[in-house]
């Protein structure tokens, strides 16, 4: 016997207008206004997310107990500024500034190489490695190199510590990161990413402000929350990402849209992220940052469109006959659009972490808690915006629409000035 297949259901159309139309256009101004001027005063600048602040790329290694290696990462243009200011060598700041404004590598190094002394007074103030709780001595290698990262010039200096003899290690090394402080004013927070093999043991750390040190002795759950935190944190400083997300939920009608929506965004993210912090791929953060702006304003400007047009149907989810969910073709395009973005994001969160070493499993697991780290918080801030908006829309459907309408509009006009700015800056 032939079956008549079952028409699929949809969700009714509104049919009576969104709004009436002389209202809807005075307030659709004053919200426009408002974002206008917001976006103007906000203190977020061209890259609110990932300036301002800056990150010391440390490779710490030991022959033995008595001996620690390590290879540091620092941003030349705060080293001239660090060492002139407080080891007073105006000489060095002169000379390191003409070459820098110049892009004259060879001068950044003989400059650096000349002041060697203020340099290495400089670092071993800040940056310190002890043994069994007595400290290491540093010695500066008067051989500087510098190049390029994350389109920064980068001085590359190393240094041996000299630690207590064996025998007073029974509680490991433990290495301490002070360098760049943000009352130095210059930044607004130093992030040390050290990567570690010493004492026969191997990972890696993050170290700043708020947790300066860490102990080769550590515990994996210490070596977890570490990560984990610098994710979490990363995701609540940056306020490109978040209104990101809240564009998604504000745009999304039901609670499986914003989870297909959500996994789209976090599986991408999470292959862009593994590839450029391994340094699979590097992609300058000219063009990086730019992107991320603009596809804030897209996603934005994706549901203010469909607001627009009253074609609520295009993204919807469609009910089956046994209550299964799957998208149509507007839906798929939205997915693979927010895939595409996710990946640009995937560079932004990697670009922050820093870390460009040769693959090993140790930087793999870290990579990934950094990466659970965001999760945590993106689920967090679904958690929070999703269930009051779902509730608004069908206890008031219309002031749901108003709601969700200003707070688009004014996520795609910061979109929009930061992708100007970010382009200015470029």
């Amino acid at each position: 016997m032939t079956r008549t297949p079952t028409p699929l259901l949809r969700a009714p159309l509104l049919r009576a207008p969104l709004l009436p139309a002389l209202p809807a256009r005075i307030v659709a101004a004053v919200v426009l206004f408002a974002a206008v001027v917001f976006g103007v005063l906000a203190p977020a600048g061209p890259a609110g997310a990932h300036g301002f602040s800056s990150v010391v790329y440390a490779h710490v290694t030991s022959s033995g107990p008595e001996v620690v290696h390590a290879e540091l990462g620092l941003e030349y243009d705060l080293v001239l500024v660090s060492v002139a200011t407080s080891e007073h060598d105006d000489p060095f700041h002169t000379q390191g500034q003409q070459a820098w404004d110049d892009g004259d590598f060879p001068g950044m190094v003989s400059a650096a190489e000349e002041h060697a002394d203020a340099l290495g007074s400089y670092v071993f103030d800040r940056f310190s490695v002890t043994s069994g709780g007595r400290p290491c001595t540093g010695e500066l290698d008067p051989t500087i190199t510098v190049d390029m990262q994350d389109e920064v010039p980068y001085a590359e200096v190393t240094a041996d510590f000299t630690c207590p003899a064996a025998g007073h290690t029974e509680s490991g090394h433990v290495v301490t990161s002070t360098l760049f402080p943000d009352d130095e004013s210059f930044v607004r927070d130093t992030k040390t990413i050290v990567t570690y093999d010493v004492d026969a043991k191997q990972g890696s750390a993050t170290l700043d402000a708020s947790q300066p040190s860490f102990s080769t002795e550590q515990s994996a759950g210490e070596r977890f929350w570490e990560f984990f935190r610098l994710g979490a944190e990363h995701l609540l400083s940056g306020i490109d990402h978040i209104l990101f997300l809240v564009a998604l939920i504000a745009g999304s009608r039901r609670l499986r849209e914003v989870v297909f929506t959500a996994s789209a965004f976090t599986i991408a993210h999470s292959i862009t992220f593994i590839l450029a912090a391994l340094g699979v791929v590097s992609p300058p953060a000219i063009v990086v940052e730019p992107l991320i702006a603009l596809s804030i304003a897209a996603v934005a400007g994706w549901y203010l469109w469909r607001l627009w047009r009253r074609r609520s149907r295009a993204d919807e989810l469609v009910v089956g006959e046994h209550g299964h969910f799957s998208l149509d073709r507007a839906g798929w395009t939205r997915l693979a659009v927010v895939f595409g973005f996710g990946l640009i994001h995937g560079l932004g969160f990697a670009g922050a972490l820093g870390i460009h070493e040769a693959f090993s499993w140790q930087l793999l697991v870290s990579l990934l808690v950094f990466n659970i780290g965001i999760e945590a918080v993106q689920l967090a801030i679904i958690v929070i915006v999703f269930p009051p908006l779902s509730l608004l829309r069908r206890k008031a459907h219309r002031v749901s629409l108003w709601v969700t309408g200003a707070v688009t509009a004014g996520v795609f006009v910061m979109g929009m000035i930061w992708f100007v700015e970010r382009l200015a800056a470029g």
